[in-house]
């Protein structure tokens, strides 16, 4: 059974089990058996039976050997599988980071003389190759507000041929109206483009609520252990034609390791997210009642800015958030997190352990003073990625850090 088939007959949880598991990837042929996990193909050449074989080739698509940048069955797998993730898609194209998924799909979309609008909130190396690379390339680039769809709308322009969005946007989480704002893309026919990192297609079905495209970064919730470098793309036909295409041309290629990596992970994201979006819940709610901090920026709080959209298109979360110091200044929010014991300083997020950095995103907006329309005193902020721990034991991890904060 296909990736696809699992996404319109199963549960999620049962689809994070099944999808990518076909017994033409888990046992031998002519033999009866298997195994559970699809085995890892390390080969960069696929041999053909003779020349005859060779001159016939091979359709451009998984499942059939023609060579090792097109990827074997341990890729293929994972393909398959995240492609049952997401309601709608007909294919997922693999990627060696999530930056390397944003970037090729962008260029695979646009071409010189178009237009990019991106959300101001986007992921900062979101920010940076529509404002370099795309640019470079003739194609103009724009941020728009996305907590103002009308403001979308007026910005459309005939050369305006792809929307990128965020939600929650990076760093701020805010949480923009998807449906809204790709339904003004449809009628203009603008291709819509998110990233779908923060929740997954497991808490937000982007195809269903109106994207065309969704990327993730695979590097987070679906490795899972902080690990492996991947991202993803998956969309329906035509459009995932188009990336397979220019992510062929530009050699974009997974190692079928990391691609074992991914599928261990992928088993297990279902209820890892489930712990650490309690967990983080459970913390961002003790953090709001502390006198150190003005505001939790935490679209699951109900109350919170953007808790509204939140509810009603997203089916889960994760363990991501930021909040915003009431009085400090760079030097005691330093202390703050080099006090920190169980949270570990470093980018990503995602993997099983807690992380902390500090926040500063004003120089990457345009629009929306930081954190947006939260009136917060001082604006110095952090940001906590929840991991597995007792969120008993991250709490009072956290308390060490205001107590640090007043040496």
């Amino acid at each position: 059974m296909s990736g696809k088939d699992h996404a319109s007959k199963y549960g999620p949880a049962t689809r994070l089990v099944e999808a990518g598991r076909r017994k033409q990837w888990t046992s031998a042929p002519g033999q009866k058996g298997g195994v559970v996990n699809p085995p890892v193909w390390r080969g960069s050449t696929h041999l053909y039976e003779d020349t005859a074989d060779l001159a016939k080739g091979r359709p451009n698509a998984d499942g059939h050997f023609y060579y090792g940048r097109r990827g074997g069955p341990t890729q293929w797998a994972l393909a398959d599988a995240l492609t049952g993730l997401e309601p709608g898609a007909d294919g997922t194209e693999l990627f060696p980071s999530g930056v390397a998924a944003i970037a090729c799909t962008l260029m695979a979309i646009l071409q010189p003389g178009d237009e990019l609008l991106f959300s101001d909130n986007s992921y900062e190396p979101t920010r940076g190759i529509a404002l370099g690379m795309l640019e470079r390339f003739g194609i103009t680039a724009r941020a728009f507000d996305p907590l103002d769809p009308k403001a979308l709308a007026a910005m459309i322009s005939d050369q305006t041929k792809a929307i990128m969005l965020e939600s929650p946007g990076s760093l701020t989480m805010e949480v923009c109206d998807i449906p809204a704002l790709t339904d003004i893309a449809r009628d203009r026919g603008v291709i819509s483009i998110v990233d779908n990192t923060w929740a997954s297609a497991l808490g937000f079905p982007a195809l269903e609520r109106g994207c065309d495209i969704s990327i993730m970064s695979l590097t987070k919730h679906v490795g899972g252990h902080s690990d492996l470098m991947m991202g993803c793309a998956s969309a329906a036909a035509p459009l995932i034609d188009r990336i397979r295409q220019h992510s062929q041309y530009m050699g974009q290629v997974v190692s079928p390791d990391d691609a074992a990596l991914a599928l261990r992970g992928l088993r297990t994201m279902g209820i890892r997210l489930e712990r650490t979006t309690a967990s983080a819940i459970t913390i961002a709610s003790w953090l709001e009642a502390r006198p150190e901090v003005s505001a939790v920026l935490c679209p699951m709080l109900p109350g919170a800015p953007g808790f509204g959209l939140w509810e009603r298109d997203f089916t889960g979360g994760c363990g991501l958030f930021s909040f915003i110091f009431r009085d400090a200044d760079k030097q005691s929010r330093a202390r703050f997190i080099d006090a920190l014991d169980l949270f570990g300083i470093g980018y990503s997020w995602g993997g099983y352990e807690s992380l902390a950095i500090p926040v500063d995103p004003g120089r990457v907006r345009d629009f929306r003073a930081w954190p947006g329309s939260i009136d917060t005193g001082c604006g110095l902020g952090v940001r906590l990625a929840i991991g597995l721990e007792d969120a008993d034991d991250l709490m009072n991890d956290l308390i060490r850090g205001f107590a640090a904060m007043e040496i």
